[in-house]
C-alpha cells in the first residue's frame, strides 16, 4: 500500500475519501474531530499543487436525498479550518459535478455532496464507482473508519483510477495496528471491556497468540466469571456464550496467557444512574445485586499489570462509564495506560472518551479513530478498503 507521499500530485485531480460523518445540530458541526483528522492529508495535497475533490458519507440516508444530511455544514467547517474556500458541489457524480471539477485550478478544494444519497455507494455499484473514478487522476483513501466497508468510494473506485494510496490518517492507523499483530514488544497486555462477549470474542481469540496478559472488564466480565463458577448475582450474563467463554479461558491457559478478571466490584440493586453504589469484598456478587464497574482492588491489580507491560492495547470500558458513580474503573484504566511506559494503542468510543476526560490522551502512543474498522483489523479480518489499495500497488509494481 502506497502512502500519499509516493503519489504524483502536482496538477492532478486528487479524489480523497475522507470520513466527515460528524454530528450536526441546527446546521452546525458539533464535533469536528474527524474533520481535523483529515487536515494533514488535505493540507499536504494542497501544498503539492493538487486539485482536491473530497468525498464522504454522512448518516444513513438510505440512497435518498435528505436535506438534514447535506454536507453543507461540513464544507463551512472545513473552509474555516483550511482558511480557504471549499465549494460544496450539488451531487457527487453527473455533468454538473464534472464541469466544476474541470474548471478547478491547483490548490482548489471541492467537497462532493453526501455519497450515500446514492444507493449505489453502499452497493459498490461498478458504474457508480467508475463515475467517481472519472473525476480524478489519483485516489487517496484517508477514511480508516469506513475501510471495513466494501463500498464504491472505498473499494470499487480503486481499480478504475490511475494511481492510489493511503492518506496520513489511514496509513498511521494501519501501521499502529499492524505493529500489535506482527511485532509487539513483550510483555503485551490487552485490556478488553464492553457489554457483550459476542462483540469482542473474535478480537480476544486473535490476540491470544500474541499477548501475555488479558485483562477483562465491563459487563462481559460477568459471563467469564460465571463460566469459572463464580456467583455474579443479578449481573448481566450471556447464558448462550458461557461455553464460548470457557473455551477462550481454556485456550488462554494452553497458550500461557494470564487472564485477569475482576476480584471485586462496584455494585447496585438496580440498573439506574441514581442507584446507590456499594463495593464487594471479593469476586462474588450476592443475589439481588449487579456489577456495574470494577472495584478498587481490581483497579490496582490491573494498574500493576499495565505498569510492567511493554505494549498495551485497550478497547472497551470497565463499567457503565456514562454514569459518574460507575466510571472510576474506566478512568483508572485510562490513567494506568497513560502512566505506563508502554507502546500504547487505545480504541473504542468509551475508551477514547475516558482518555479525554482524564486528560491522558497526550500520553498514548496511538488513539484509533476507526471504531468498527479497528476492531475488525485486530480480529484479523481483511478490510476491503485496504485490500483494494494493496491490490492496486501490486498491479502497478
Amino acid at each position: 500500500m502506497k502512502s500519499i507521499e509516493q503519489l504524483a500530485l502536482q496538477g492532478a485531480r486528487v479524489f480523497i475519501r475522507v470520513d466527515f460523518n460528524v454530528p450536526i445540530k441546527d446546521g452546525k458541526v458539533t464535533d469536528a474531530t474527524r474533520i481535523r483528522g483529515a487536515l494533514e492529508t488535505v493540507r499536504y495535497a494542497r501544498s503539492r499543487g493538487a486539485k482536491l475533490i473530497l468525498a464522504s458519507h454522512l448518516g444513513r440516508p438510505d440512497g435518498k436525498f435528505k436535506p438534514e444530511l447535506t454536507l453543507g455544514p461540513v464544507a463551512h467547517e472545513l473552509a474555516a479550518a483550511l482558511d480557504c474556500p471549499v465549494a460544496l458541489l450539488p451531487d457527487c457524480i453527473g455533468p454538473t459535478v464534472e464541469q466544476h471539477v474541470a474548471a478547478m485550478a491547483p490548490g482548489d478544494v471541492v467537497l462532493l455532496e453526501n455519497l450515500r444519497f446514492h444507493a449505489e455507494e453502499e452497493a459498490n455499484d461498478p458504474a457508480f464507482a467508475r463515475a467517481l473514478a472519472g473525476l480524478c487522476d489519483v485516489y487517496v483513501n484517508d477514511a480508516f473508519g469506513t475501510a471495513h466497508r466494501a463500498h464504491a468510494s472505498t473499494a470499487g473506485i480503486v481499480e478504475h483510477v490511475g494511481d492510489a494510496g493511503a492518506g496520513f490518517l489511514l496509513f498511521a492507523e494501519v501501521r499502529a495496528l499492524s505493529t500489535l499483530l506482527q511485532s509487539p514488544a513483550r510483555p503485551f497486555a490487552a485490556v478488553v471491556g464492553g457489554a457483550k462477549v459476542s462483540d469482542k470474542i473474535a478480537l480476544m481469540r486473535n490476540l491470544l497468540a500474541r499477548i501475555d496478559d488479558l485483562l477483562i472488564g465491563g459487563a462481559m466480565a460477568y459471563t467469564f466469571l460465571r463460566a469459572r463458577g463464580v456467583e455474579v448475582g443479578a449481573s448481566r450474563v450471556e447464558e448462550a456464550r458461557l461455553d464460548m467463554a470457557r473455551d477462550l479461558l481454556a485456550e488462554a491457559e494452553e497458550r500461557g496467557v494470564r487472564v485477569a478478571l475482576p476480584v471485586d466490584h462496584v455494585i447496585a440493586q438496580k440498573f439506574e444512574e441514581s442507584a446507590p453504589p456499594s463495593v464487594t469484598d471479593g469476586e462474588s456478587i450476592q443475589q439481588g445485586w449487579m456489577g456495574l464497574d470494577i472495584g478498587p482492588r481490581t483497579r490496582q491489580q490491573y494498574a500493576d499489570i499495565l505498569s510492567r507491560a511493554a505494549t498495551v492495547l485497550w478497547n472497551g470500558p470497565m463499567g457503565v462509564f456514562e454514569w459518574s458513580a460507575y466510571a472510576a474503573g474506566t478512568l483508572a484504566v485510562a490513567n494506568a495506560v497513560g502512566d505506563s511506559h508502554a507502546h500504547s494503542v487505545v480504541g473504542g468510543g468509551d475508551s477514547v472518551a475516558a482518555l479525554t476526560q482524564s486528560g491522558r490522551s497526550g500520553d498514548i502512543t496511538h488513539i484509533s479513530t476507526g471504531g468498527g474498522a479497528s476492531l475488525e483489523f485486530l480480529e484479523g479480518k481483511v478490510l476491503p478498503g485496504i485490500a483494494a489499495l494493496d491490490a492496486k500497488e501490486g498491479r502497478c509494481a
